[in-house]
């Protein structure tokens, strides 16, 4: 089973999209990550899950007015899959992942792309993984109202400038606010339950936004945060120097992202450590789960060891594939390992909030059907992301799961690239 998973799996992970292949290029999250790698459809395409629902494109009419637009001007938007039965009042939303765009060069790219333009987003996508609307594979959430908030503006829903020069517009903010608006205008502001959730950059927005998302409810509604593969690291990298601090610097500056970073941070830091989660976490009020990998691919490929900070391509191979890492070369991602437990050491000691760090090679993890909830996904101990992240919500159990180094997890779906 597990070596049928690799083979299929080894094929779909294989291209690129949308960008280049440099974080100082386009900073595009989703480099290496292809469509059906990202939803994750199991060993042999559709083999293990069946084929997910797809969800059409709903534009936010209203929202123009409000200044809230994507990177070229266009409107934003989502899907949205309505809840029925016990879930009929309950919402998940996810904020979809994909980079930053940190100059004006990058942002003209991006704005022809998905990632800055409902002109070239999908009309409809599918929904798996923690959005899939089938018991057996989303076993808490299958019948929620579950939204997608499409990704177009490159600060992780956080910008409010625009380049008049450029015909550029950093809307994230606004575009946050309008999609919310729009939500609670068809139902959401009924909520007895709620959920916001994030990949990525959309990890990193869940987290800069969860305090707000919680004040839009009345006082008895539950509502908690998940963020994926956000815990962005100010590490240093192979060179010396902090690849994503300079990165986030120029985002947060061309974006005018500082206005929208909490108060609780920048008071006390400057703007761009704020745009780091692990900054933020702790000041976080509302009930906070983080699922990470320890080893997290986006991070050794585009913050760690990109090539600009490897321009010998030392780190190529170990990069591509962690079975290629020498043993200097894993004792460096081990210190990652170690800078990412004490990151979360004081996060952790609140009981409301919870914790999923496995010891795998990987990325986004909630979004994937292979991950989120299969026979053979991940787990620590006995518990898979599924199980733990309802667990937490639901207050059936204290959720604090960090795994033992590499290469202890035999679990782990471990991404590979050529």
């Amino acid at each position: 089973m597990k070596l049928l998973w690799v083979l299929g799996f080894m094929g779909m992970v294989l291209c690129r999209t949308d960008g280049f292949a440099d974080v100082n290029g386009t900073n595009e999250e989703d480099l290496h990550y292809t469509e059906s790698n990202v939803y994750g459809y199991g060993p042999n395409g559709y083999g293990v899950f069946s084929r997910p629902l797809m969800v059409g494109l709903t534009l936010i009419n209203g929202a123009a007015a409000k200044g809230a637009v994507c990177l070229d001007g266009t409107l934003p938007g989502f899907h949205i899959h309505r809840g029925y039965g016990s879930g009929a009042n309950s919402w998940l939303i996810q904020l979809e992942g994909g980079g930053w765009c940190d100059t004006i060069r990058n942002c003209v790219y991006r704005k022809k792309t998905r990632r800055g333009s409902s002109a070239y987003m999908e009309k409809q996508i599918p929904f798996a993984g923690i959005l899939s609307n089938k018991a057996g594979e989303n076993p808490d959430f299958y019948n929620w109202n579950r939204v997608k908030v499409r990704y177009c503006d490159g600060a992780s829903f956080g910008g409010d400038s625009q380049n008049k020069a450029a015909q550029l517009y950093f809307r994230g903010q606004r575009i946050w606010e309008a999609a919310m608006a729009d939500l609670m205008s068809k139902g959401m502001r009924y909520a007895n339950q709620a959920l916001l959730s994030g990949c990525s950059a959309g990890g990193v927005a869940t987290v800069l936004h969860c305090d707000e998302f919680r004040a839009m409810f009345h006082g008895t509604t539950r509502v908690k945060c998940l963020s994926d593969a956000g815990l962005f690291l100010d590490a240093i990298d192979v060179s010396g120097r902090r690849t994503l601090r300079n990165l986030f610097r120029r985002v947060v500056s061309l974006q005018g992202a500082h206005k929208s970073l909490p108060w609780s941070c920048t008071n006390r830091l400057n703007p761009t450590l704020c745009f780091f989660p692990q900054h933020l976490i702790a000041s976080v009020k509302t009930p906070l789960f983080l699922v990470n990998a320890a080893y997290d691919t986006w991070q050794i490929q585009a913050s760690l060891a990109s090539p600009t900070a490897d321009p010998n391509g030392l780190w190529h191979e170990c990069t591509k594939n962690h079975a290629r890492c020498a043993a200097w070369q894993m004792n460096f991602l081990q210190g990652f390992r170690n800078q990412m437990l004490k990151a979360v050491s004081g996060f952790s000691r609140a009981s409301k909030n919870g914790l999923f760090i496995n010891s795998c090679f990987a990325h986004c993890q909630t979004e994937r059907q292979d991950t989120w909830f299969s026979q053979d996904s991940p787990h620590i101990g006995n518990k898979g992301i599924a199980k733990s992240v309802g667990s937490w919500y639901f207050d059936r159990v204290n959720i604090k799961a960090i795994d033992c180094p590499y290469p202890c997890d035999k679990s782990c779906h471990n991404l590979v690239f050529r």
